[in-house]
């Protein structure tokens, strides 16, 4: 038996007629406060309690704390019915902003960040995970540090550039991903603050990896000279994956293309004054 809890009567009968529509015919709905003790003593012992906190529409910073009804409220109410809850959160939140002895899994649906999924008692098997959906694949923490700062990445690149699927970076699962790819002879290159990749001299896969690219040619960040090599190797479009002066940016995009011609794009990453221009593959 599934307990449905929802304070707005107008939200639990539309999860009643989506119940009905689905042919589900287990599931007992309660209009009230989750928080009540007049809900509270309406539940019995139960496998598993999932809440998906309301949270305000806008924030400058996403808080965990401002979540609807608080997650240690729920907790504290349900802890005699189960020792197991999973909370959905927002996926802002980084590692270091949750304080809880849960498993924080990160997803990402079609290589965007989508969701985050809290997981106490039984259901916590690791300290961060993560998941790019619709794949079936997940990453687990080897370790319960966060060891990004402390890896290695190489001055060059090799032939190709592959960029980590976001569910592993916002759970800082790098080191897991580079460890799990070492022989294939894959290397962190951290292009800038924001942007960290993988490289390798040999093209490979992995369910974790968003978007590969394979570097064309290198050349330094002279706008002029970068612009000349696309003409002559017929490309129309550039597209800048580096950290430029807001005020700058399409000064710079209209050097890099001008009297280009056609549809063919390449991607431009730049580390200091070294550019590597990629197509995505």
């Amino acid at each position: 038996m599934v307990y449905a809890i929802e304070i707005s009567p107008t939200k639990l009968e539309l999860a009643r007629k989506n119940c009905k529509l689905f042919g589900l015919d287990n599931v007992e709905f309660i209009c009230g406060d989750a928080l009540s003790q007049d809900v509270i003593d309406q539940i019995p012992e139960v496998d598993i309690v999932f809440s998906d906190p309301a949270r305000a529409a806008a924030e400058k910073e996403r808080d965990i704390d401002n979540l609807t009804p608080h997650i240690p409220n729920v907790l504290a109410a349900y802890c005699g019915k189960t020792s197991n809850f999973a909370f959905e959160a927002p996926p802002q939140l980084s590692p270091e902003r949750i304080t809880f002895d849960c498993e924080l899994e990160y997803l990402s649906l079609n290589g965007e960040l989508n969701r985050l999924n809290l997981y106490f008692g039984k259901l916590k098997t690791c300290s961060r995970s993560a998941m790019a959906l619709p794949g079936a694949v997940k990453l687990y923490t080897k370790s319960e540090s966060f060891k990004e700062t402390e890896m290695n990445s190489v001055s060059k690149p090799g032939k190709y550039l592959y960029e980590p699927d976001p569910a592993v970076i916002k759970a800082k699962l790098l080191p897991e991903l580079v460890a799990e790819m070492h022989n294939q002879n894959v290397e962190l290159f951290k292009i800038d603050d924001k942007r960290l990749m993988l490289t390798s001299n040999n093209a490979v896969e992995h369910p974790m990896i968003k978007n590969t690219y394979k570097i064309i040619f290198n050349a330094e960040f002279i706008p002029e000279n970068i612009n000349k090599e696309l003409k002559k190797r017929g490309y129309g479009k550039v597209l800048l994956r580096t950290e430029v002066d807001p005020a700058k940016y399409w000064d710079i995009r209209n050097r890099l293309e001008r009297n280009l011609k056609g549809e063919r794009k390449v991607n431009l990453f730049s580390k200091g004054i070294a550019s590597y221009i990629c197509e995505k593959i």
